[in-house]
């Protein structure tokens, strides 16, 4: 069986999250996948990626994010980039405050069997919730 290679996979997936495509975004992972922003606990499976998603898009409905540097070794993808967004709808306990954001970060993607099986994504918590008016310690599970 001839899977997609690692770039068409993670063009797609970067496609997909511009476009704020669960759907499509869902479909790119291993139905065991595990998607660990480093800042928070990982989300692990569909279901949990899913939620983590819908959950952000909501938030964040004009959520933006632009690649600076794509790279790719093998089964590995990785970018840096810069995004943001204005908290207008409460995420889970967390009140929305209206205030917006814009953080530079990176990720690293583990791509196997044309699907991706392991996320890590590495951003400033801290001031990503001093920008959007949260206390740190409140998003912290």
């Amino acid at each position: 069986m001839k899977y997609k290679s690692t770039k068409d996979v993670f063009e797609q997936w970067i496609s997909a999250f511009q476009s704020k495509d669960v759907k499509k975004i869902v479909s790119l992972y291993h139905d065991d996948a595990v998607n660990w922003q480093i800042a928070d606990r990982p989300a692990e499976g569909i279901k949990e990626i899913r939620e983590m998603m819908v959950s952000f898009f909501r938030s964040f409905p004009d959520a933006y994010t632009h690649a600076e540097n794509i790279m790719y070794d093998g089964a590995w993808a990785s970018w840096e980039w810069i995004g943001g967004g204005t908290f207008t709808m409460d995420m889970g306990d967390i009140k929305a405050t209206g205030k917006q954001f814009e953080i530079r970060g990176c990720g690293f993607f583990l791509i196997q069997k044309g699907k991706i099986k392991l996320q890590r994504g590495y951003w400033d918590k801290a001031s990503w919730c001093r920008q959007i008016g949260i206390d740190l310690n409140s998003t912290i599970k």
